[in-house]
C-alpha cells in the first residue's frame, strides 16, 4: 500500500443547474449543490471527493456536511498515510449521521491511493463472486415525478437515445402515477421498468397499485422503497405477498448501514438492496455488497443528485465488485456544465472501465 503525506486540504460548496428539476415523492431538487474535497499530497499528486446532501431524504444540510468537512481538512493536512482505509474508518465516528461527508473523504482518500499505485480505482474493490469484474455495464434512466406528458416527452428522448430500463419515480399522485406508468411502457414497450416509491406507500396500496400495473402488462421488475424508512412489517408484507413473482423488492431508505443489510438479509424482508455511497461510504458499501453476494441477495447500486465525480467513483465501485445487478447512476442526465462529464459513460448509458486511467479519473475545478 502506497505512503503518503497530505500537504493541503481544499473544501468547496459548488453548484451547477439542472436540465430539469429532480422531483421524487418527498421532494424535489432544483440545482446540484454538494460539499466536494480535494487532497493534494506532498509530490502533488490530488484526491477527489464529492459529497451529495439530500436533506429531504437523509436530513443532512450543506453548513453541516461543510463544516465536518472544513474540519477533516484541517486534521488532515500535514498527515502521514501508510493506511488509507485505517485513516478513513478514524474519522467515520466523528462524521456518524453524516455520511456523505464520509462518502467524499473516503472517495478522496482511495483516489489519491490509486493514482499513486497507478490504477483505476475499480482495482481497489476485489470482485465479491467467482464471476469476477464487470467493466462494461449500463444504467437506467429515472423519469421523474410530473405530468403524464412530461413523462411522455422524456421517455421518447431516452428511449432514442438507447435507454432500455426506466426508472419511474411514483408516490405523489396514484391515479397520476399509474398513467405515467403506462405511458412509459406504451412509448418503450420492450424496455425493462424499474418503480421508485421512495416511501409513498403502504402495503396494502402498493399491492393495489402493482395489481393494476398487472392488469396492464406493465409489471416491473424491481420495486425500490415501496413503504416507510422503518416499516420492516410492510416491506415483509409486500415481499411475501411477490414471492414466486417477477418483481424484486428492493430496500433503499431502509438500508443505510451494514447492521441494516444484516437486518433486512436475516428477516427476509426485501428481496433486493439498494446501495448508496451516500449512505454508507465507499468502504461499507463494499461490505453491503459483499454480504448480499454471499447470501444471493440481487443488487442495485445508486445515487443521490451526484456530479460525475461520485457517479464515476461508484461506476469503479460497482465494476470491481462485479456482483451489481441494477445500475442507477444517471443524475450526469439531469446536470448541465462540466459537472455532468464522466469520461466512462456515453449518451445511451453505457458505463465502459476498459482501459481507465489511475484513480477515478474526474477532476472537478474548485
Amino acid at each position: 500500500m502506497p505512503q503518503f503525506v497530505i500537504a493541503d486540504a481544499l473544501v468547496s460548496v459548488i453548484s451547477s443547474p439542472l436540465v430539469t428539476p429532480f422531483r421524487i415523492a418527498t421532494g424535489q431538487h432544483d440545482e446540484l449543490e454538494n460539499v466536494f474535497i480535494c487532497l493534494r499530497t506532498s509530490d502533488g499528486v490530488c484526491g477527489y471527493g464529492e459529497a451529495a446532501v439530500a436533506t429531504h431524504i437523509t436530513g443532512e444540510t450543506i453548513p453541516g456536511t461543510l463544516a465536518n468537512l472544513e474540519r477533516v481538512a484541517a486534521a488532515l493536512k500535514g498527515r502521514f498515510v501508510a493506511d488509507p482505509e485505517a485513516v478513513c474508518r478514524e474519522f467515520a465516528p466523528s462524521l456518524k449521521g453524516n455520511h456523505a461527508a464520509l462518502a467524499a473523504l473516503e472517495s478522496a482518500i482511495l483516489d489519491i491511493t490509486c493514482r499513486i499505485k497507478g490504477i483505476p480505482l475499480y482495482q481497489y474493490f476485489s470482485p465479491a463472486t467467482d464471476k469476477g469484474n464487470k467493466l462494461t455495464f449500463n444504467t437506467d434512466i429515472t423519469i421523474v415525478i410530473g405530468s403524464v406528458e412530461e413523462a411522455r416527452t422524456a421517455t421518447a428522448q431516452y428511449s432514442a437515445q438507447g435507454f432500455t430500463t426506466f426508472k419511474i419515480k411514483v408516490g405523489k399522485d396514484e391515479a397520476i402515477d399509474l398513467e405515467r406508468v403506462l405511458a412509459v411502457r406504451e412509448i418503450a414497450p420492450q424496455s425493462e421498468l424499474i418503480l421508485d416509491a421512495n416511501m409513498g406507500f403502504n402495503a396494502a396500496r402498493m399491492l393495489a397499485f402493482l395489481d393494476q400495473l398487472d392488469q396492464h402488462g406493465a409489471r416491473p421488475v424491481l420495486l425500490e422503497q415501496p413503504v416507510p424508512k422503518y416499516d420492516w412489517e410492510g416491506l415483509s408484507t409486500i415481499t411475501k405477498a411477490l414471492e414466486g413473482n417477477e418483481t424484486l423488492v428492493c430496500a433503499d431508505e431502509s438500508v443505510s448501514s451494514l447492521s441494516d443489510a444484516k437486518r433486512a438479509i436475516d428477516t427476509g424482508a426485501v428481496s433486493a438492496i439498494n446501495i448508496k455511497t451516500m449512505k454508507s461510504g465507499l468502504l461499507e458499501g463494499a461490505e453491503i455488497a459483499r454480504l448480499a453476494a454471499r447470501n444471493n441477495i440481487p443488487l442495485m447500486l445508486g445515487a443521490m443528485m451526484e456530479s460525475a465525480l461520485s457517479i464515476t467513483a461508484s461506476a469503479h465501485m460497482a465494476a470491481g465488485l462485479g456482483c451489481i445487478d441494477y445500475a442507477d447512476l444517471d443524475t450526469t442526465f439531469f446536470i448541465k456544465g462540466e459537472l455532468s462529464h464522466s469520461p466512462y459513460l456515453d449518451n445511451t448509458g453505457k458505463f465502459e472501465l476498459k482501459g481507465a486511467g489511475p484513480g477515478i479519473g474526474v477532476e472537478p475545478k474548485f
